[in-house]
């Protein structure tokens, strides 16, 4: 049980020291605060993707087209059984520069009704003639089948199409084979067969590795590129001498310049994979789990911690979902260059090295928590989502709602101490709220019709799909109980294994179980559930403890009980909340931090922070600012002094994990509030590293420390850390420093830096987004990044926008101190 907090009727349920100064200076926030609030406005900037370069055949009409090829999804008249595929990536630059690959593919389908069109997905292939000319070759699996001719074969860039036009109809019934040759070009966009670099000894190394999910098979062969349509893939890949070759299955021959691989599963395009590369790996004893990386990660060790937590997880999943593992092997590889934390690849999932390879000297204990989750939240994948797998992407959330929940369980399976699953409150649940109380925000699912072009479908990616999906699942399984909740799971595993589901299946389900165990529901669990999913927002629900009475207003604990931890987090979320719902008074959700001088707890500490954050934004340019940092001040100090004593003068380690975080908590608030011990641990401790040359920082303590001694100091600080971030191989230290940089309070610094990170050769592409976020959150480099975006908006977008997950987030990071009309009008 969890230590309880004990607070008297006399002084309220969260305000147990409110001096009359703090008071005032919690008003005076308030109204300042009301005032920027009210200024705010909802912006979006929609950009426009380039017109299509190819068009089909006939005249140009702005008339909405009826054509086949005009529409973003595919007909259902043809159906996919298998492919093999033959992919050649080149690692070495053509004459002209660039890095090509060359393939060829044949794909089995079934006519299930007759027509005179092929439809398959293609983007930024060309095609070779495979006989006649023709860009294609069609023929039957039975030879006695009539084959119609091909017409005409054009790419209709808009849809992502290639088209093949035939001379009469497919039979309805019968199996076809559709035969291409073709060439793309291995780029450095993150997205389908694309190229990572990294150096090694001096030496630039190539890597070919792919990112299919959400639309970009069609980037690395023709294929019918959507969830439903499930197939099985032998692939086979043509190598350099020297480099070892992985995709989905097993290995089951290697010859000169050849890896061919066991057929897989049926499975959907966006969980295909495959990665030719240098690369070396460790393994367990029974060979089936594999960790790949570069040579001297590997050799580091770094890649022994992610090897030792996945057996465990996969088989605490096997039994959670009471289904075996459907592989006979999972590898997990870690690349340089990368655009998500993760992908669940279905036998080959690819990381980034940050979210995979741990290294006990600079990995700091929030590094192993994320390798642990994220590894957690792919494995959890390999049932949700790629076993079973959602219809269409308008119920996206299935696949990761379940996967971010589970990764809270497969982590404390593999970690028990650290007590993560309460975690999910903090990162998940808080998380949601905020946004979810948005006019901007969407349901959990929606309609299929309404998300079509791939810019929809990568929308979906967000903070609601996750974290709200996540959410809901943990809510079912505490209104149903982890019992009920399990068996509707498993059967719904069972019955739809290798398939395709809407969330409603899922609801039957669990009827099913809550019919089977007796269990009783005020409604049917596709009537609860369905207010969950099919609308956006959530319930503010308020009780009279008088009288009785429920209406839609704020939830308060009886004063007199004990709030644990969880709960004291969630009050002060819940009145911030509230607060900017216009619900409650700003200065009630203010009060509910007067406590916090009394605080030692992490997840209390957390959610005020996070709350607070967007004070800082709103006030760190206004004559607010001066009285906050005096507040925040008074009230983080005895938490800095709780730990300098807990750990000797800052020489030891908190044993516990959350207290490991709330140490980090102490010190970063500490320093951004001006307490001068705290400025000068940092300061110390960084000097005695550029001067020894010995870094005595404890890796959970880099992230603030170099961030803090950076925006302290000057050019010879910021300098030093750029030597470091540029000659360090470790993953978690590169990011840290990476970050730290952004914190220099040095303008012409800061200006550099965006320079920087628009050049590959300094910044990798995959961090370009997020360093120019970073330098945006620092009040002095908010509106030199905002200059710096606008002037170089062309080339971004171009670069970085059309394509990419992280580019809405450039355009969050930069915009995300305006609170004035005159701002507004700027965008």
């Amino acid at each position: 049980m969890a230590k309880g907090f004990f607070i008297s009727k006399a002084v309220g349920i969260v305000c147990i020291v409110a001096a009359v100064g703090a008071v005032a200076t919690i008003i005076a926030l308030s109204v300042v605060y009301s005032q920027e609030k009210a200024k705010n406005n909802d912006s979006n900037l929609q950009p426009t993707k380039p017109p299509p370069v190819t068009k089909p055949p006939g005249p140009t009409t702005a008339k909405p087209s009826n054509e086949l090829w005009d529409k973003y999804r595919l007909p259902s008249n043809l159906v996919p059984n298998h492919y093999n595929v033959t992919l050649r990536p080149r690692l070495t630059p053509d004459a002209s520069g660039k890095y090509i690959f060359t393939g060829e593919s044949s794909v089995e389908f079934h006519c299930a009704e007759a027509t005179n069109l092929i439809l398959i997905h293609s983007h930024k292939l060309t095609y070779s003639p495979v006989s006649n000319g023709l860009l294609a070759r069609l023929t039957a699996v039975n030879n006695g089948d009539t084959v119609p001719g091909i017409e005409s074969v054009w790419l209709q860039n808009e849809t992502q199409y290639l088209v093949v036009q035939l001379k009469g109809d497919l039979t309805k019934g019968n199996y076809y084979i559709l035969e291409t040759i073709f060439e793309g070009e291995l780029a450095d966009d993150l997205g389908g067969f694309y190229r990572s670099e990294y150096t090694e000894n001096g030496v630039k190394k190539v890597i070919a590795t792919t990112q299919m999910e959400a639309t970009d098979a069609r980037k690395a062969f023709p294929c019918f590129d959507e969830p439903e349509m499930k197939a099985t893939f032998d692939i086979t890949l043509i190598h350099d001498l020297g480099t070892v070759a992985l995709s989905n299955g097993k290995e089951i021959g290697q010859f000169v310049l050849k890896t061919k691989f066991e057929r897989t599963e049926r499975m959907s395009t966006y969980l295909l994979a495959f990665i030719v590369s240098e690369f070396d790996f460790i393994q367990d004893n029974s060979d089936d789990i594999r960790i790949f990386a570069r040579k001297p990660a590997i050799a580091a060790g770094q890649g022994e911690y992610a090897l030792n937590k996945t057996g465990p997880m996969l088989k605490f999943f096997e039994e959670y979902y009471n289904y075996s593992y459907p592989l006979p092997k999972s590898d997990q590889v870690g690349l340089p260059d990368f655009p998500f934390g993760a992908m669940e690849n279905w036998g080959l999932i690819t990381y980034r090295e940050t979210a995979l390879l741990y290294d006990e000297e600079y990995s700091s204990n929030s590094d192993k928590e994320r390798i642990a989750t994220v590894i957690a939240h792919e494995l959890a994948h390999m049932w949700f989502s790629n076993l079973v797998t959602m219809r269409w992407w308008n119920d996206l959330w299935l696949n990761e709602g379940f996967a971010t929940y589970g990764e809270y369980l497969g982590a404390h399976q593999a970690e028990p101490t650290w007590n993560i699953k309460d975690l999910i409150v903090l990162n998940d649940v808080h998380r949601v709220f905020a946004v979810d109380a948005l006019a901007s925000s969407h349901p959990l699912s929606s309609k299929e019709e309404d998300i079509q072009k791939p810019a929809q479908i990568n929308e979906l990616f967000d903070t609601i799909t996750y974290s709200k999906g996540a959410s809901i699942v943990r809510m079912m399984s505490d209104f149903l109980t982890e019992d009920v909740f399990e068996q509707g799971f498993q059967t719904y595993l069972k019955a739809f294994a290798f398939q395709n589901t809407v969330y409603t299946d899922l609801w039957t389900h669990l009827q099913m179980a809550v019919d089977a165990t007796g269990t009783a529901l005020p409604q049917s669990v596709n009537n609860i559930m369905n207010t969950w999913v099919l609308q956006m927002g959530f319930p503010v629900v308020t009780i009279n403890t008088a009288t009785g009475d429920v209406s839609q207003k704020h939830f308060l604990l009886d004063p007199e009980s004990v709030i644990p931890v969880i709960n004291r987090a969630q009050l002060v979320d819940d009145a911030f909340n509230l607060a900017r719902a216009k619900i409650i008074q700003t200065v009630q959700a203010l009060e509910t931090t007067t406590y916090l001088n009394n605080e030692t707890a992490y997840m209390p500490w957390a959610s005020a922070i996070n709350n607070l954050d967007y004070f800082y934004l709103m006030f760190d340019r206004s004559e607010v600012y001066g009285p906050m940092q005096d507040y925040l001040r008074k009230q983080v100090t005895p938490l800095f002094n709780y730990y300098k004593d807990l750990t000797g003068n800052w020489a030891d380690v908190p044993t516990g994990h959350m207290d490991q975080y709330n140490e980090v908590n102490a010190i970063s608030l500490a320093c951004r509030t001006d307490l001068q011990e705290c400025q000068e641990l940092t300061t110390t401790w960084f000097r005695d590293w550029m001067n020894t040359g010995v870094n005595k920082i404890h890796p959970n303590l880099r992230s603030t420390m170099y961030c803090n001694a950076i925006a302290t100091g000057g050019a010879a600080e910021w300098e030093f850390a750029w030597d470091k971030f540029k000659n360090t191989s470790i993953a978690a230290e590169v990011d840290k420093l990476r970050i730290a940089l952004a914190c220099t309070k040095q303008a012409w610094l800061l200006n550099r830096y965006l320079e920087y990170a628009l050049n590959p050769n300094m910044i990798r592409k995959q961090d370009a987004m997020s360093t120019i976020v970073y330098i945006a959150n620092n009040v002095i480099g908010q509106s030199l990044a905002w200059d710096f975006v606008r002037a170089r908006w062309s080339y971004i977008f171009s670069q970085y926008g059309s394509e990419s997950n992280s580019f809405p987030n450039l355009i969050n990071g930069v915009t995300e101190r305006f609170s004035t009309e005159f701002e507004l009008q700027q965008v």
